[in-house]
């Protein structure tokens, strides 16, 4: 009798833990159902664990919709190109991928990290924009999931998160290459700047560029402000630039409030050099935007879409088939990287599958901080990050001629 119930008792475990497993296994892999351009069947998840097949679940935070929209879906479908690529390699990882529209907005973004955990996702993917971030890893840190962001650049998105690392230049790294590169480069000597003071990502950039200014031998004759994205009036931040004799403007900023002010300063007949740092990227894809504005404009970008090595080559390819047509940006091989560089360490950490988050977040951490660990991307060759979670990689500087970006 003994030996009976203790064969029916071994029969409801194995039954238990069929009826327990990956309770994500029938989520929807490919992103957020309501994005209507989202290229298709993306279901690439793969949880079987035949001859030692680990699976990774990923998920994605950013702006699907809303004003920010533009850096959200890049990044969404530049990592799912990676994605792709590496669920076709003959290797024992797969990835399941699933994002989330956070719509720029901290709380929605805490939603959509709510939502991940409750489709038990490994390592978060996000935030796209640094507001966001900020809220959302706050609770990773404090939950132990490892979260690598594309473009959230803020200092304060890492600062005393040892599980928090960046893919994308830091604001303040952002703010002192400007400075240096309009110094030796000879562009200008008297600088404007208008930055977004409720922004922690243009506040950031203006803040390290002031410090490093008088350093370069530049002077910064004028500085305003805005506190609203959406703001269509920019006439007298324009008007303050050109009567203090600016011979460039420093725009750290997105592309929307930068868009209008290229259009008012022609309207005004004011000339200068404009130069932005990595938000001015998408600026060319923005509807309805005449692109005879930017003409002339400098940023500095990781990432030259233009450029006709093979690797960025396929990658543009890639991402135009599910992106329906839209050009990547910046932003699209910075999401890209995050994936490779994701799937780079959790092969150097030896991931097993089934591993609960908070060892692979143990394990992620020390395969990026490890010396000999680096990545080559899109983005940059070479990739190695710190302990602060601050990436090593050299900036790019263009110049956008007849609607294209040519590297300076």
């Amino acid at each position: 009798m003994k030996k009976f119930l203790a064969l029916l008792m071994a029969a409801a475990m194995v039954l238990a833990m069929v009826a327990c497993g990956n309770g994500g296994n029938n989520a929807n892999s490919g992103g957020n159902n309501d994005q209507s351009n989202a290229g298709g069947d993306t279901n690439t998840g793969d949880n079987n664990n035949a001859g030692g097949t680990v699976t990774l679940k990923i998920g994605g935070i950013g702006p699907l919709t809303g004003d920010a929209a533009i850096y959200g879906n890049a990044t969404y479908w530049g990592a799912q190109v990676a994605v792709d690529e590496i669920n076709a390699m003959q290797s024992d990882i797969k990835i399941e991928y699933k994002f989330e529209d956070d719509e720029h907005d901290g709380e929605k973004a805490i939603n959509a990290y709510r939502s991940l955990q409750d489709w038990d996702v490994d390592v978060i993917y996000g935030c796209t924009t640094s507001a966001p971030c900020l809220a959302v890893a706050g609770e990773t840190f404090a939950d132990r999931y490892f979260q690598l962001t594309p473009s959230a650049s803020s200092t304060d998105v890492t600062a005393g998160r040892d599980n928090v690392f960046q893919i994308c230049f830091t604001d303040p790294n952002q703010g002192v290459t400007a400075a240096k590169y309009i110094a030796e480069n000879k562009m200008a000597t008297k600088i404007a700047v208008i930055y977004n003071n409720a922004d922690a990502y243009s506040t950031g950039i203006y803040e390290a560029f002031a410090a490093e200014a008088p350093n370069q031998g530049l002077e910064v004759v004028s500085v305003s402000t805005f506190a609203d994205d959406k703001n269509p009036d920019f006439s007298v931040q324009v008007r303050d630039a050109q009567s203090a004799g600016a011979e460039l403007v420093f725009l750290p900023i997105y592309y929307t409030p930068a868009s209008n002010i290229l259009k008012q300063a022609k309207d005004i007949g004011y000339a200068p050099k404009f130069f932005g740092a990595d938000g001015m990227d998408g600026i060319l894809t923005m509807n309805g935007f005449d692109l005879s504005l930017a003409e002339g404009l400098m940023l500095m970008t990781p990432f030259n879409a233009y450029s006709t090595d093979e690797r960025t080559v396929t990658f543009i390819d890639s991402y135009k088939k599910l992106s329906n047509g839209v050009e990547p940006n910046q932003f699209a091989a910075d999401g890209y990287d995050c994936i490779y560089a994701i799937y780079e360490a959790a092969k150097k950490a030896g991931i097993a599958d089934g591993a609960s988050h908070e060892d692979i977040c143990a394990a992620m951490v020390a395969a990026f901080t490890d010396s000999s660990f680096s990545v080559d991307g899109l983005t940059g060759s070479g990739m190695t990050w710190s302990t602060s979670g601050e990436v090593s990689k050299e900036p790019v500087a263009v110049v956008i001629e007849n609607g294209i970006y040519v590297n300076m």
